[in-house]
């Protein structure tokens, strides 16, 4: 049984996806073909997210909702991109992965060729297919892009973002006193629920989540970012270097660090069993320029989409 290719994908239609890994034990070109479309949309979701991170970064009439719908345009934009002529990336996909595919059939048993095609395999081989091509060797028109890489685990909602971080968040609160949900919410605030933290030029992400700068105390690596800071209570573009990590578990020891050897945060660490307390006087002390940033970590302490993960995880 061959499945019919849709001609009309849709970003939420998670029967396709079910559909298609049921296929995948049936060697069929129609489906190495799909699964190489996926694959190009996941790259083009990552460019476009990349590109609205950076332009929408210090909007002022950005939030949750708009990113919300933006996020979705984006990804059903790039699945109907790769569904149609897409960039190239499927053609190169399928192109080496059948050469792969040919290749073993020659060298192993007909027992092991039966998984060519599959899911799994594609999976196995998509790195190694992709990552050689040059330029020079796509016939497709081609873009300069920057790089991308893929983060550790995705935080495309509260949830994941709760799930991935809270273990840190709970070490982090043991040695400041500070409730865990408010040292989340305020990594939450600082980088959107995870997807704006600051990149590398090459696209690696620096893993930043409490976005604390690079001066001259700082001896590792740093991303220069495009900020908006308030001064004198207007909005003035700057850039500037923020510190960069190897993970988030780094970003929030090293949060600790900061908060406990800056003798201005002592104030704040004098009332960290208070979190309101505990907030405004990590504002008062310049941990952000912005006026109402004690007032939003403490509303998204507080909030429904923080509280429901919390919930969701059984902490």
């Amino acid at each position: 049984m061959t499945i019919p290719l849709q001609t009309a994908p849709v970003y939420t239609d998670i029967q396709a996806l079910n559909k298609l890994k049921y296929a995948s034990d049936e060697n069929s070109p129609e489906t190495l073909r799909l699964v190489a479309e996926q694959f190009e949309a996941i790259f083009l979701q990552m460019m476009l997210k990349s590109a609205h991170g950076e332009s929408n970064e210090d909007d002022l009439f950005n939030d949750q909702q708009t990113e919300f719908y933006q996020d979705w345009h984006d990804k059903q934009l790039a699945i109907n991109l790769a569904a149609g002529q897409g960039i190239g990336i499927a053609d190169m996909l399928v192109k080496q992965l059948q050469m792969s595919g040919a290749s073993e059939q020659k060298t192993e048993k007909a027992e092991s060729n039966k998984q060519s095609f599959s899911v799994d395999h594609i999976i196995r081989q998509a790195p190694a297919a992709v990552m050689p091509l040059s330029a020079q060797e796509v016939s497709a028109p081609v873009v300069s892009l920057p790089a991308v890489s893929l983060p550790t685990a995705s935080m495309n909602t509260p949830q994941e973002f709760v799930q991935q971080l809270w273990s840190h968040a709970k070490a982090a609160s043991e040695k400041l006193g500070v409730a865990p949900e408010v040292i989340l919410a305020q990594a939450a605030l600082e980088t959107g629920w995870g997807k704006k933290v600051n990149q590398h030029a090459s696209g690696e992400s620096s893993y930043n989540l409490f976005n604390i700068k690079a001066d001259g105390r700082w001896q590792g690596e740093s991303v220069s970012v495009g900020t908006l800071e308030f001064r004198e209570g207007v909005a003035v573009r700057e850039t500037a270097k923020f510190r960069a990590y190897a993970s988030y578990e780094e970003s929030f020891a090293d949060f600790v660090n900061f908060i406990k050897t800056s003798p201005r945060y002592q104030p704040a660490l004098a009332v960290a069993d208070d979190a309101r307390s505990f907030t405004r006087e990590l504002s008062a002390a310049g941990y952000a320029t912005d006026p109402e940033y004690a007032n939003k970590i403490m509303r998204i302490a507080t909030g429904e989409p923080l509280q429901k993960a919390l919930e969701l995880i059984k902490i």
